[in-house]
């Protein structure tokens, strides 16, 4: 019998939409106990407490980060709210699991970046489609070199949830959500994922951005995502942040790529699709189609690997929690990236513990870095431009096919070095 773990409390601020998902992930795990969750108010709060089954409520994020118990703290506030949060949460010394993105800028992530650092605290952001078993085992087929040095990485990240120009939410607000709308929420998802599955960075970036419906009805009443309408009076509210957005993208190891990304494309409910092309194989993942994993060839019949636990070596196969045929999906990803961050909170964020999954601040902050050099690029009109992170500011390109003088050696740098 093994030994059994001490017990670790949790507390939640900003009971909203993706709240349930990680009250629901800690309480699968069994060693975590959801000590309280902090909202707007203490009479909402209380009502939220309530719906999700949590015994205390606190009307102050502070409050709760004062609690002794707490010893993790998950902010999954609107945008506007992640630094002030996670930076209380570190300088009370409480590890801090956030929802994406980190912060509202890249400045703001740096500062969360730095803070964690200097304060020991483990500091994850959860980028969930890394919880994938088959998503683990196309990084490591790229890692083992098993379809060549890769070469193209393209793919979307499109929904409809919002076609309806009558549906709102507060990510268009610039002042709670930031200046990027689909690029920042969704975007920054697919962008994590690439990088992750090749173990490459993205290093520049060309984007067109589009504002589809640039007129929305507001409710009187805010909702939260995905809550569709209600046929209530709703007032009229100019939209100045993207809906659609197509990227051109270069990689440091030479490898190019592109984005498309929507959340007004009717008929797309969460279609994120990346494809890594290699010299001498393909891969393509579909969140959708998530239990499959599409290998191409071309001196060979191509095949589409089930998620099957008997089949996937031991790095992806711990992901997998149930048999071949039983279908796992969004939760039980998102499950698995919970359970790696609490892992690695036992081993006291080592280093060397780190289990694959976990998106650190350094590692979101640079993800934010992309998506600053996207909006960039669509101000400039449509320009080239350089990614610029702090923790990387040199980056060499070699070209990965030297007769092709569309993929010169170039140096991207940090502006004005």
């Amino acid at each position: 019998m093994g030994e059994r773990k001490r017990r670790i409390g949790m507390g939640l601020v900003g009971p909203g939409f993706v709240a349930a998902h990680h009250l629901d992930a800690v309480r699968r795990l069994g060693d975590v106990d959801v000590i309280a969750i902090a909202g707007s108010s203490q009479a909402a709060t209380d009502r939220k407490a309530a719906d999700l089954h949590v015994d205390k409520a606190y009307g102050s994020y502070q409050d709760l980060i004062d609690n002794p118990d707490i010893e993790v703290v998950h902010n999954t506030t609107p945008n506007y709210l992640h630094l002030d949060v996670s930076m209380a949460a570190i300088k009370a010394g409480k590890h801090v699991i956030s929802d994406k993105p980190l912060a509202m800028t890249y400045a703001e992530c740096s500062m969360l970046r730095d803070a964690a650092q200097a304060a020991g605290v483990v500091n994850v952001v959860t980028f969930n489609y890394r919880g994938n078993p088959l998503v683990q085992h196309a990084r490591r087929m790229a890692a083992e070199n098993d379809i060549g040095q890769l070469f193209f990485l393209h793919g979307r990240y499109l929904q409809d949830w919002m076609a309806d120009d009558h549906v709102y939410s507060w990510r268009l607000d610039k002042k709670k959500g930031g200046s990027s709308s689909a690029l920042a929420d969704i975007g920054s998802h697919w962008c994590d994922l690439a990088q992750h599955i090749s173990g490459l960075k993205i290093v520049a970036v060309l984007a067109e951005m589009t504002t589809v419906v640039k007129t929305r009805y507001a409710p009187a009443v805010p909702r939260e995502a995905f809550s569709g309408k209600d046929g209530k009076v709703m007032d009229p509210v100019e939209i100045g942040s993207e809906d659609l957005a197509s990227v051109l993208l270069r990689f440091n190891s030479g490898a190019t790529g592109c984005l498309s990304v929507g959340q007004i494309t009717p008929g797309h409910k969460n279609d994120l699709e990346i494809e890594l092309n290699g010299r001498t194989g393909s891969l393509r993942w579909n969140q959708e189609n998530q239990n499959e994993l599409w290998i191409g060839r071309y001196d060979r019949p191509n095949s589409v690997m089930a998620r099957d636990p008997s089949q996937l070596p031991d790095g992806a196969r711990r992901y997998a929690q149930l048999p071949a045929g039983h279908n796992e999906g969004w939760s039980d990803a998102f499950r698995n990236v919970i359970d790696d961050a609490y892992s690695w909170i036992r081993a006291e964020g080592d280093t060397d513990a780190r289990p694959a999954t976990i998106c650190t601040f350094a590692d979101a902050c640079q993800i934010c870095a992309v998506v600053e050099a996207m909006l960039l690029s669509h101000q400039a009109g449509g320009v080239w431009q350089m990614v610029v992170d702090e923790a990387s500011p040199s980056l060499k390109i070699r070209s990965t096919v030297p007769e092709n003088g569309l993929l010169s050696e170039y140096v991207a740098t940090k502006a004005g070095s």
